[in-house]
């Protein structure tokens, strides 16, 4: 006779114990980030915040320094000195800016396309100027702009010919430029070159395949893979020309006639801070300036790197 057994139960599947708890508490993160966060806040938040409260206050004959909001912005969106120092530095980027990283692309492309005798040597020496301090380098060429002491002087005299003064209010803004330029273009070159160094060969091997010559390759492979970089040395450039100040204020004791205190935004409000005791003035042209600088620089770098244009 078969006794019938009762069916085992399964097992209940045990459950799975929770995911342990991260500790709120733990300040691990902060701690690598901790250095960076308070030299960040330091040198760059704080300042900024300083010269925003600076900039709302006034310090008149009688009464002292006084509190008047947003006066110092309407006297600077009155002022014709920094209107007139804005459309200067906005002249030199629209002319200087392209020359520049118009000449630093050529040489980068020259550099990679590997046809070039001594690459090494040529490299090295369209970047060495980038390491010349902007003070010397800008010292350097005034004395050769000299019509008496320097180098145009020394031309005059030995070809007895008259030769225009890059000292003279028409010129000193191109020489201003072209020091800029001859600073500038091997650090632009750097950026380019580095670009077209890390493009796949597969694509060369394609174009080749296809028989797409030299102008081929770089308006189609070349150019299209660097645009990141343009974008940034161009933002560079920017903020670069609405910051010139080394170079006139260098050059002002040479052609006092042709660069004035107020000739660059930045050299104007160096000159009302330091020269003309208007602190609060001279930060607020600062953050003005430094507005403007971002909104254009934001525009640039949406407009590069938007996708078909």
């Amino acid at each position: 006779m078969t006794t019938l057994q009762p069916p085992v139960a399964a097992a209940e599947p045990r459950p799975a114990p929770p995911p342990p708890r991260r500790d709120r508490r733990s300040w691990t993160g902060w701690g690598f980030i901790g250095p960076f966060v308070a030299v960040f806040a330091l040198v760059f938040l704080a300042p900024i915040a300083y010269s925003v409260y600076l900039s709302l206050f006034r310090d008149q004959l009688i009464g002292g320094t006084t509190f008047v909001g947003f006066d110092n912005y309407q006297q600077a969106l009155r002022d014709d000195r920094f209107w007139a120092a804005l459309g200067r530095v906005s002249l030199f980027l629209c002319v200087q800016v392209p020359i520049m990283l118009g000449i630093a692309l050529l040489v980068a492309l020259a550099l990679d396309s590997g046809r070039l005798y001594g690459r090494n040597f040529f490299r090295i020496s369209v970047f060495l100027p980038y390491a010349v301090p902007a003070v010397v380098a800008t010292l350097m060429w005034s004395f050769m702009y000299g019509t008496r002491f320097g180098l145009v002087g020394d031309l005059n005299d030995a070809f007895g010919i008259s030769l225009p003064d890059p000292l003279s209010p028409d010129l000193v803004l191109a020489s201003i430029g072209n020091i800029v330029t001859w600073e500038f273009v091997g650090y632009n070159m750097l950026i380019f070159y580095s670009a077209l160094r890390v493009i796949p060969n597969s694509l060369y091997e394609a174009a080749e395949i296809d028989g797409a010559g030299q102008l081929r390759v770089i308006t189609a492979i070349k150019l299209p893979a660097i645009r990141g970089a343009l974008v940034i040395a161009t933002i560079f450039s920017i903020i670069g020309s609405f910051q010139l100040f080394n170079e006139p204020s260098v050059m002002q004791k040479l052609a006092p006639n042709a660069i004035t205190t107020d000739y660059t935004p930045n050299f104007y409000t160096y000159s009302l801070s330091f020269s003309g005791q208007q602190h609060n003035y001279s930060a607020t042209v600062a953050i003005v300036m430094g507005l403007i600088t971002m909104v254009i620089a934001y525009v640039v770098q949406l407009r590069g790197m938007r996708k078909g244009v």
